[in-house]
Protein backbone atom coordinates (compact mmCIF):
# COMPACT_ATOMS: atom_id res chain seq x y z
CA UNK A 1 0.00 0.00 0.00
CA UNK A 2 1.60 3.38 -1.01
CA UNK A 3 1.47 6.72 1.18
CA UNK A 4 -0.70 9.20 -1.42
CA UNK A 5 -2.09 12.31 -0.80
CA UNK A 6 -4.32 14.88 -3.08
CA UNK A 7 -4.86 18.38 -1.56
CA UNK A 8 -6.26 21.71 -2.80
CA UNK A 9 -6.19 24.95 -1.42
CA UNK A 10 -7.70 28.17 -2.93
CA UNK A 11 -7.29 32.10 -1.41
CA UNK A 12 -8.39 35.48 -2.26
CA UNK A 13 -4.17 35.05 -3.23
CA UNK A 14 -3.41 31.76 -4.68
CA UNK A 15 -4.78 28.52 -6.07
CA UNK A 16 -2.09 25.48 -5.03
CA UNK A 17 -3.04 21.48 -5.64
CA UNK A 18 -0.61 18.79 -4.45
CA UNK A 19 -0.37 15.26 -5.12
CA UNK A 20 2.60 13.34 -2.89
CA UNK A 21 3.06 9.88 -3.09
CA UNK A 22 5.81 9.29 -0.40
CA UNK A 23 6.53 5.43 -1.73
CA UNK A 24 7.33 7.12 -5.42
CA UNK A 25 10.51 7.15 -7.64
CA UNK A 26 11.40 10.74 -7.50
CA UNK A 27 9.53 12.15 -10.62
CA UNK A 28 8.15 15.54 -9.94
CA UNK A 29 6.14 17.91 -12.22
CA UNK A 30 6.32 21.07 -10.51
CA UNK A 31 5.29 24.74 -11.44
CA UNK A 32 4.61 27.60 -8.76
CA UNK A 33 6.03 30.57 -11.02
CA UNK A 34 8.93 31.07 -9.01
CA UNK A 35 11.75 29.25 -10.36
CA UNK A 36 14.13 28.65 -7.56
CA UNK A 37 11.42 27.31 -5.43
CA UNK A 38 10.60 24.81 -8.43
CA UNK A 39 13.87 23.91 -8.48
CA UNK A 40 13.79 23.56 -4.26
CA UNK A 41 10.56 21.22 -4.38
CA UNK A 42 12.22 19.40 -7.08
CA UNK A 43 15.51 18.80 -5.48
CA UNK A 44 13.23 17.53 -2.44
CA UNK A 45 11.53 14.71 -4.46
CA UNK A 46 14.26 13.60 -6.21
CA UNK A 47 16.39 12.90 -3.35
CA UNK A 48 13.64 12.33 -0.85
CA UNK A 49 12.09 9.55 -3.35
CA UNK A 50 8.17 11.53 -2.99
CA UNK A 51 6.65 11.45 -6.51
CA UNK A 52 5.44 14.88 -6.17
CA UNK A 53 2.84 17.62 -8.50
CA UNK A 54 2.49 20.87 -7.45
CA UNK A 55 0.22 23.17 -9.67
CA UNK A 56 0.16 26.72 -8.01
CA UNK A 57 -1.15 29.87 -9.45
CA UNK A 58 -0.77 32.93 -7.03
CA UNK A 59 -0.01 36.48 -6.93
CA UNK A 60 3.94 36.32 -7.85
CA UNK A 61 3.42 39.54 -9.78
CA UNK A 62 2.98 41.31 -6.30
CA UNK A 63 4.98 39.10 -3.80
CA UNK A 64 6.09 35.79 -4.16
CA UNK A 65 5.26 34.93 -0.45
CA UNK A 66 1.80 34.23 -0.94
CA UNK A 67 2.24 31.42 -2.84
CA UNK A 68 5.06 29.52 -1.18
CA UNK A 69 3.48 30.31 2.08
CA UNK A 70 0.01 28.11 0.50
CA UNK A 71 2.39 25.78 -1.22
CA UNK A 72 4.49 24.93 1.83
CA UNK A 73 0.51 24.50 3.97
CA UNK A 74 -0.75 22.61 1.55
CA UNK A 75 2.82 19.92 1.00
CA UNK A 76 2.80 19.83 4.43
CA UNK A 77 -1.15 18.16 4.83
CA UNK A 78 -0.47 16.18 2.36
CA UNK A 79 2.65 14.51 3.58
CA UNK A 80 0.62 14.13 6.91
CA UNK A 81 -2.84 12.75 5.20
CA UNK A 82 0.02 10.30 3.19
CA UNK A 83 1.58 9.37 6.60
CA UNK A 84 -1.64 8.53 7.90
CA UNK A 85 -1.09 6.45 11.03
CA UNK A 86 2.91 7.13 10.85
CA UNK A 87 3.21 3.55 11.51
CA UNK A 88 7.34 2.50 10.72
CA UNK A 89 8.52 5.97 11.28
CA UNK A 90 11.93 5.48 13.27
CA UNK A 91 14.66 8.04 13.53
CA UNK A 92 17.56 7.47 11.89
CA UNK A 93 20.19 9.27 13.82
CA UNK A 94 20.93 11.76 16.36
CA UNK A 95 24.20 13.62 17.28
CA UNK A 96 25.48 16.41 19.23
CA UNK A 97 28.00 18.50 17.57
CA UNK A 98 30.34 20.69 19.54
CA UNK A 99 31.10 23.89 17.72
CA UNK A 100 33.41 27.03 18.91
CA UNK A 101 30.65 28.41 21.49
CA UNK A 102 27.77 26.48 20.80
CA UNK A 103 26.62 22.60 20.79
CA UNK A 104 24.83 21.65 17.83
Amino acid sequence: MQRRAKVKRETAETYVSVEINIDGSGKFEISTGIPFFDHMLSAMARHATFDLTVDARGDVDVEAHHTIEDVAIVLGNGIAEALKDRKNIVRYGYALVPMDDSCA
